[in-house]
């Protein structure tokens, strides 16, 4: 009954504070009105995303994007510093064989200066331990697990926010279809104006200012063209970036991804946030790590036990290494109590106790960050969403604007410059309309990003919680 007592007792000795997790700062519901229903977080990307050439930019950038790569080797050093940690609560086992060859001499008096040729050859498997009574070690490999779970979730951090640039490009590439297309429509309707305008002034019905006015909306329209080109372009270029390499972009109007991300968005409440988004979840286990850390350094001040025993062989000739009689082994228990050490364990305790405190800020500044990246994203989509209304009211009446001038140009009632306003004012609307519902699907993808959406993960329970925290 005591073998098994103590081992039970030894195993559950700790100084490390309770992980609680700290109360949400934060108000228990968005301030902007949203659907209701589970949070869209917990739809992976694959299944958020329906455009499939869109699909398969984002799994090409999973696979070959840099800053993935880096946080991947991230999480393996942090693996392997869990790995290490562990190592030090099991015994160490190495064997050894030594050879030593020498010559002492030796003075007596009365009998002069004798020396003695001097041979030995040892095989042996020595242990040490070192019995983690005050859970030190445990609390250093418990460290090393959450910070390895924090380097994890933000990996996964890394990859949802490549999931929403990926995305965006994507919709800025159709938004420039679709602009690059008015545009062109745009330039030959307005070629076909100048034409007109030509012909009248040279058969003396127009005047040259006319004539010019045409010219200069063409050039307006052409310049918008190229400057629509050159973004599309430097867009181009970004996208290749995240994805890794170059990438073909299949052509297409914006409308082909308004199937996508435009769904009902229900965000959830914000205590969603602490399961689904995974940098507030990295915040916790660096959190956690924290408090495993004040515990090692409390266990630090109490004596340190450790055994250290070896078996094997010696003898002075290597022939007769394993003969009868050359057995050879030690056992040496040892205890060391700190006794002074110039504040520097007191020191150490300090220093985690202070990088606990900053670990709780940095925790409670990660989940308001994250509440207000939610709000700020339904803020803007219920705006968008108005702004498109109105847009869309305003351009019926500038296309009315712009027959109507029409029409009065060619009764004589008045100046071609009436027609040249109407004309810029709707396609600048028109290009407006267009970066409005691009902006509007951009606006789904950033609460989709903000609720931590993309990787939904499988919830189960850790017993080393406490009140019972599901975790990943």
């Amino acid at each position: 009954m005591a073998a098994m007592i103590v081992p039970s007792f030894l195993s559950g000795c700790s100084f490390a504070p309770p992980n609680v997790r700290p109360a949400q700062p934060v108000p228990q519901d968005y301030p902007a009105p949203a659907a209701l229903g589970a949070s869209i977080a917990r739809i992976g990307w694959h299944d958020f995303f329906r455009e499939e050439h869109l699909r398969v930019l984002i799994a090409a950038a999973l696979e070959n994007n840099r800053d993935i790569r880096i946080a991947a080797a991230r999480v393996d050093q942090a693996r392997a510093a869990w790995r290490i940690e562990g190592s030090a609560l099991y015994p160490e086992l190495n064997a050894v064989g030594t050879g030593t060859r020498g010559r002492s001499i030796i003075s007596l008096p009365g009998a002069g200066t004798q020396s003695y040729d001097i041979k030995q050859v040892t095989a042996q498997v020595s242990a040490s331990w070192e019995i983690d009574f005050w859970g030190r070690l445990r609390n250093l490999n418990d460290a090393a697990r959450n910070r390895y779970l924090a380097t994890e979730e933000a990996k996964r951090a890394v990859a949802t926010g490549l999931i929403a640039q990926v995305a965006n490009g994507y919709l800025l590439e159709r938004e420039y279809e679709e602009r690059l297309a008015l545009a062109r429509r745009t330039i030959v309707t307005r070629e076909d104006s100048l034409r007109i305008m030509r012909r009248r002034y040279e058969v003396g019905s127009g005047s040259k200012l006319e004539m010019t006015q045409a010219q200069l909306l063409l050039a307006q329209a052409q310049d918008a063209l190229q400057a629509l080109e050159q973004d599309r372009d430097v867009n181009r270029n970004a996208l290749a970036l995240l994805v890794g390499r170059p990438v073909e972009i299949v052509p297409g109007p914006l409308g082909l991804a308004e199937t996508g991300p435009d769904i009902a968005l229900p965000p959830g409440l914000p205590s969603d946030l602490l399961v689904n988004r995974p940098d507030i979840v990295a915040a916790e286990y660096q959190l956690r790590a924290a408090n495993a850390d004040i515990g090692a350094a409390r266990a630090a001040f109490f004596p340190n036990i450790s055994l250290t025993g070896a078996f094997g062989t010696a003898s002075s000739d290597l022939d007769g290494l394993f003969g009868d009689g050359s057995r050879a082994w030690s056992f040496t228990p040892t205890i060391a109590l700190p006794l002074f050490n110039a504040g520097r364990l007191s020191g150490n305790l300090d220093l985690a106790k202070a990088r606990q405190v900053e670990a709780v800020a940095s925790y409670e500044k990660t989940v308001q960050g994250a509440f207000r990246d939610v709000s700020d994203a339904l803020v803007r989509r219920r705006q968008l969403a108005l702004r498109i209304d109105t847009a869309r009211s305003s351009l019926d009446a500038l296309r009315e604007r712009a027959r109507l001038a029409g029409l009065r140009f060619d009764n004589g009632r008045s100046a071609y410059l009436e027609v040249l306003d109407a004309q810029r004012d709707l396609f600048d609307t028109e290009q407006a309309l267009i970066q409005l519902r691009r902006a509007h699907l951009a606006s789904g993808i950033a609460l989709y990003a903000a609720l931590g959406g993309g990787f939904p993960a499988e919830v189960v329970h850790d017993s080393n919680d406490q009140g019972g925290e599901h975790r990943r």
